[in-house]
């Protein structure tokens, strides 16, 4: 089976539910043992994790990182369909298409002994119970590596940095009045509206790092009031900050906290992403991307955050590179057919090209790795 065909039967599996995600890992269970590839699964809360090893134990350990939980889609997005070179259906971009093609690498790369290959696929990555994921407990548990590829989106570029998270959920306070007399209470449903929109101008929105132009901020969720005649006096937000790799999270909740009649009732916060670009593994990654695709391959930015931190924050050097294409969470997701070859063509090239690297003396070693 190739890259896309499994692409396509991956997309298949509304994996944005929980019977979903435990079909779709069995399918991946079963389709890489088929394989002779011998897989582990265990079970995060109520979910499949599954982890498989491949290579030799003697040289380099490298990581193969993905997940296959989805955000939710329209029915139709789950049937998927080819438009030239796309491959369109919720997943196919983040990240069901990289999926396909590490698991196709991994089928690819059995027969070598040079290098052990180390796979783990979660099903939480698009999860909304943000105090503990998956991948965080599985390094803790032991997954040790030399290097990390987590598949996430990046068009065939090198992700060197991702955005860290500060999630948090605020009450905003008003006035209760009946409603045929707005004007004799406090709307907290509308000073919400005005409270999000002075988080948006505060001084932090308006700072830049070297790899991105701005924090992004989002009104992920807003509910109020109990009753239609009633002027709501309370507001309940859920706002998400992707803030910048030299922006402190404490000093963005202490400008949002100066905000009048508002609560800051919970927080999450996840550090960015950041490996060095001068890393040897890196290096060599993005020397493999130059010889198979055009254009610059070296150290992107990522909006989004990264579950490459579980591997940085263990000291394991990580990455996000996968596949080409866009509109990932939303109506027309599409991943690049060509791009799905050439992304499972550059891992089996770099981890092939690994020993021929280490007998020249560069010394592909776990250096300048994690966040320090």
């Amino acid at each position: 089976m190739d890259e896309r065909a499994l692409a396509e039967r991956l997309i298949t599996y509304d994996t944005s539910k929980p019977d979903g995600i435990t079909a779709c890992a069995g399918f991946i269970k079963g389709w890489l043992e088929a394989r002779e590839i011998d897989v582990h699964d265990t079970v995060f809360g109520e979910l499949p994790v599954l982890t498989a090893d491949i290579g030799g134990s003697g040289g380099p350990t490298l990581i193969f990182h993905g997940h296959l939980d989805v955000v939710p889609g329209h029915a139709e997005q789950f049937s998927p369909r080819v438009e030239g070179d796309r491959l369109y259906g919720r997943g196919a971009y983040d990240m069901k298409g990289g999926l396909a093609a590490m698991m196709c690498a991994m089928r690819d790369l059995a027969d070598q002994d040079a290098v052990r290959v180390r796979f783990v696929c979660v099903p939480d990555e698009e999860s909304e119970d943000i105090d503990t994921r998956s991948i965080d407990e599985v390094v803790r548990g032991g997954f040790p590596g030399d290097f990390a590829i987590t598949g996430e989106p990046t068009n065939l570029h090198v992700g060197v940095q991702a955005k860290g998270v500060l999630a948090f959920r605020m009450h905003v306070h008003g006035r209760s009045a009946h409603g045929s007399t707005p004007w004799l209470g406090d709307n907290a449903v509308l000073k919400a509206i005005d409270v999000f929109r002075r988080i948006e101008s505060l001084p932090f929105s308006r700072e830049s790092s070297e790899m991105f132009d701005r924090p992004s901020v989002n009104l992920g969720r807003i509910h109020g009031g109990d009753a239609l005649n009633k002027v709501p006096d309370l507001c309940t937000m859920v706002v998400d900050i992707r803030y910048l790799p030299n922006q402190d999270p404490g000093e963005i909740l202490a400008q949002i906290r100066s905000i009048p009649d508002i609560d800051v009732v919970r927080t999450f916060t996840r550090v960015p992403a950041d490996v060095s670009r001068t890393n040897p593994y890196v290096v060599a990654l993005v020397a493999t991307v130059g010889r198979l695709t055009e254009g610059e391959s070296m150290s992107v930015g990522r909006d989004g955050a990264s579950d490459a931190v579980a591997f940085l924050q263990a000291g394991i050097p990580a990455v996000e590179f996968g596949p080409a294409g866009a509109g990932h969470h939303g109506p027309d997701e599409w991943v690049s057919i060509a791009s799905l070859a050439r992304y499972r063509q550059t891992l089996c090239d770099f981890v092939v090209g690994l020993p021929l690297a280490l007998a020249r003396g560069e010394g592909l070693r776990a250096v300048e790795g994690g966040l320090a």
